[in-house]
């Protein structure tokens, strides 16, 4: 059975650069990088207000959807970073969402 594609390429229009890192660090303890790649995505901004003792400070906060499974070698996706719009932000989530029958439909990266 064919499954719908949640998130259609036809949407998927913002020009990103993914790169995700496996749970292994290199022989200098920096992050293993499993995946790098320039890519395209539905990209969805938000922000909110964080106050603070001394000020309030804007936290930026984003989206990037992509169709399908843009790094099947990892298993689960829990670090790294995108460049978007010239900014660079850190991958607090990942979620592959999944078909009935395993196949991964969408991709999803919370940044902050």
């Amino acid at each position: 059975m064919k499954y719908p594609n949640l998130v259609r390429p036809c949407f998927c229009c913002t020009p990103i650069v993914v790169v995700l890192y496996s749970e292994g660090l290199t022989e200098d303890g920096a992050p293993e990088i499993a995946f790098e790649g320039f890519l395209s995505c539905n990209w969805q901004d938000s922000g909110k207000t964080v106050l603070t003792a001394e000020q309030k400070r804007v936290q930026a906060e984003g989206v990037a959807l992509f169709n399908g499974d843009i790094c099947p070698d990892l298993a689960v996706i829990s670090g790294g970073y995108v460049e978007v719009f010239g900014a660079r932000r850190t991958v607090v989530k990942g979620r592959k969402a999944r078909n009935p029958d395993g196949t991964v439909n969408y991709t999803e990266l919370d940044v902050m």
